[in-house]
């Protein structure tokens, strides 16, 4: 399927592992880049990229215009981030998708480990501290995602749901499109 579709949210919400069923399902490319990919690359941990990058905003529009410009190469994807919803402009579908703070930081805790409290105030604070940061950078309100084509809370769904939800809007979205070119 040659679609494009952008998925955001916050941190423990879905948007990787939703991402990446949806890419596999439709058989389009699934973009990731992130703060998580430049600490790889620079061999830093997370904690030093967020350092950096609420110093240096090159690291933001680094990361930003990496993923925009995958998303942008020949071929459907879906683009998961935080700001993909808002970046990527000419998406076919953009998906919002929420979850609680508590619930967030609990599915981060499965992922990454850690105390439940500790993650819970780190997400916050990261959180409070990326939307500054988006706000600054690119005038992007993180907290008006209205604008989406879907919004999900994700609080009491499976991955295997969210996934069903998003491809099912895609394929009426594709569906329109083609009835509607000539």
């Amino acid at each position: 399927m040659d679609i494009k579709i952008a998925i955001s949210g916050k941190s423990g919400c879905g948007n990787t592992t939703v991402g990446k069923l949806v890419a596999d399902l439709l058989n389009i490319r699934f973009i990731n880049f992130t703060f998580r990919s430049l600490a790889e690359e620079r061999h830093l941990d997370l904690i030093g990229v967020l350092d950096l990058a609420s110093r240096d905003d090159s690291i933001d529009r680094e990361v930003d215009a990496r993923q925009v410009q995958l998303a942008r190469e020949k071929g459907g994807c879906v683009l998961g981030s935080r700001l993909a919803i808002w970046m990527l402009e000419e998406a076919d579908l953009k998906i919002y998708l929420k979850a609680s703070p508590i619930i967030r930081a609990g599915r981060i805790v499965k992922r990454e480990g850690g105390d439940l409290n500790d993650v819970a105030s780190f997400t916050e604070n990261r959180d409070k501290q990326d939307h500054d940061r988006y706000f600054r950078i690119y005038g992007i309100d993180t907290e008006n995602y209205n604008f989406a084509d879907l919004i999900i809370d994700t609080d009491n769904l499976k991955p295997n749901q969210i996934t069903e939800e998003i491809v099912k809007k895609a394929r009426m979205k594709k569906i329109t499109q083609t009835r509607v070119r000539p």
